[in-house]
């Protein structure tokens, strides 16, 4: 029985990793969308999101069955966990990815409006979390998980700048208040991926040593500042 759930994980963890680039493409898709104006990418986007969903079901199904069936213990009973967990956050990636799609096809429709290059910056940064958080995961690297969760401050505060540039368009020229909003809403698409990335990355950490650090981020920095 033992052979028998090693072949299972060893193919349920193939799947996966093809959901990963599937996921990813779509994210790189939307931005690409998103930055360059080609709202003929985003109907790319959107078309595979049937196909997330159908992997998210199958995915947590067979999770479900293994541990059932095999009533798996110690390592492989963490991973089964976390590929749930994982597997639940791919699928609202790859939402926010249709999300971000569907505010590049309506800020094509104002091609005089100027996207602030922040924008640019803030989704290179939120993918590059994404790639780094699904290769810790495949590669049980918990310094890349570190890294993704550091990297989360920057993707904020240029939401937060993004924001306020988005806001002194809007009040510059009220022909630019529609556009700006769907921008605004594609910026907050991007932040919430890079939540994402997040939570993944933590739940790599849990994986690999067992530290459950949800929430836990700035503890060191109050630490810190109470000393």
């Amino acid at each position: 029985m033992s052979k028998h759930l090693d072949r299972e994980l060893d193919s349920l963890r193939s799947d996966l990793i093809t959901q990963f680039g599937l996921v990813e493409q779509m994210i790189l898709t939307a931005v690409r969308a998103l930055s360059e104006r080609r709202a003929n990418l985003c109907d790319d986007v959107i078309s595979q999101d049937a196909t997330v969903d159908a992997n998210d079901i199958r995915f947590e199904e067979e999770c479900l069955k293994l541990l059932a069936l095999h009533q798996p213990v110690a390592s492989n009973m963490r991973w089964l966990f976390t590929v749930v967990k994982v597997n639940n956050e791919l699928e609202r990636m790859a939402d926010l990815a249709c999300n971000i799609a569907e505010r590049a096809k309506s800020i094509e429709q104002y091609p005089t409006f100027p996207v602030p290059e922040k924008l640019d910056e803030m989704a290179a940064g939120a993918t590059r979390m994404v790639k780094k958080a699904l290769d810790s995961f495949i590669e049980g690297n918990v310094e890349k998980s570190r890294e993704v969760i550091a990297a989360d401050d920057q993707v904020d505060r240029l939401n937060r700048v993004v924001i306020d540039l988005l806001h002194e368009k809007m009040r510059e020229n009220p022909d630019y208040i529609a556009p700006a909003v769907h921008c605004f809403s594609a910026s907050r698409h991007l932040e919430r991926i890079a939540d994402l990335a997040v939570n993944i990355s933590e739940e790599v950490i849990y994986l690999v040593l067992g530290d459950i650090v949800r929430h836990k981020h700035g503890e060191a920095e109050h630490h810190d500042k109470q000393a």
